[in-house]
């Protein structure tokens, strides 16, 4: 009995320190995975940051290859031209609102208040559509031919106000494929000088100057396509504003004429 016992206790602690041995072994395996995956991690990001720098230094490079004369140009058009694209952007997007609600906040005023109250919903509100409104509004007491005239002239006004700036961006657009297409010139020039001097046609002598008109062609060529994509935006974000202009204009002269045969 006693012998059962124990050996019943025996097996039991074995069974234990099996179960802690394999509980053990767990716990280094994922300490490990841990581990790897972590050095995994740093891994990525090292290569990640070489990857960010040997980019950096090749662009640095190839624009420091193109020469400044020629490269210094190009980038100050992509750069100016970028700065009003941005500025029109953040002026069309102030300028966009709920048109709808717009709407229905100058009918409500003008069955509350009248006329000025309409008014002074206008004057609260940013965007064309609401100064267009507020001239219109202004001139009621004319006549509603004179309204009419006045949503006109003045939706032209904003029309023009939307518009600004964006022959700048196609002065930019045309000038840096024409400054890349000049550096390429040049540096063809260059390269026939070279054998003209040497008196003989070798690839060590004309590569610098091939090399740099690729490059500034190359640059000229980045920048417009990078404006022009900003550019066509912009134009689409005018469109849709003017379009929306007209829509709530021709509701304006309804509201107003239902108001007047009241």
């Amino acid at each position: 009995m006693i012998l059962s016992v124990a050996l019943f206790s025996l097996g039991t602690v074995n069974a234990f320190a099996q179960e802690a041995a394999a509980a053990v072994e767990e716990t280094e395996t994922v300490a490990a995975e841990a581990a790897e995956a972590e050095v995994a991690v740093e891994t990525v990001a090292a290569e990640t940051e070489i990857a960010g720098e040997s980019m950096h230094h090749i662009l640095m490079q190839k624009f420091l290859e193109g020469g400044w004369g020629w490269m210094l140009p190009v980038l100050l058009c992509l750069v100016i031209g970028l700065a009003v694209a941005i500025e029109r952007i953040l002026f069309l997007s102030l300028s966009t609102i709920n048109s709808k609600k717009l709407i229905d906040a100058v009918e409500e005023a003008l069955r509350n208040g009248g006329i000025e109250a309409a008014k002074d919903v206008c004057r609260n509100t940013r965007g064309p559509i609401a100064s267009i409104y507020y001239q219109g509004l202004d001139r009621y007491e004319q006549g509603l031919d004179a309204v009419e005239k006045a949503v006109v002239s003045y939706g032209s006004v904003q029309t023009g106000q939307m518009e600004s700036g964006l022959s700048w961006i196609g002065l930019f657009i045309a000038l840096s494929p024409m400054l890349g297409f000049m550096g390429t010139v040049v540096g063809m020039i260059g390269a026939f000088d070279a054998i003209q001097a040497a008196g003989d046609i070798s690839p060590t002598l004309v590569a610098g100057g091939i090399k740099v008109a690729l490059l500034t062609t190359l640059m000229g060529l980045i920048a417009a396509v990078i404006l022009q994509l900003f550019y066509n935006y912009i134009v689409s974000k005018i469109d849709s504003l003017v379009n929306d202009m007209e829509d709530s204009s021709i509701t304006l002269m309804d509201i107003l004429t239902a108001y007047s045969k009241k």
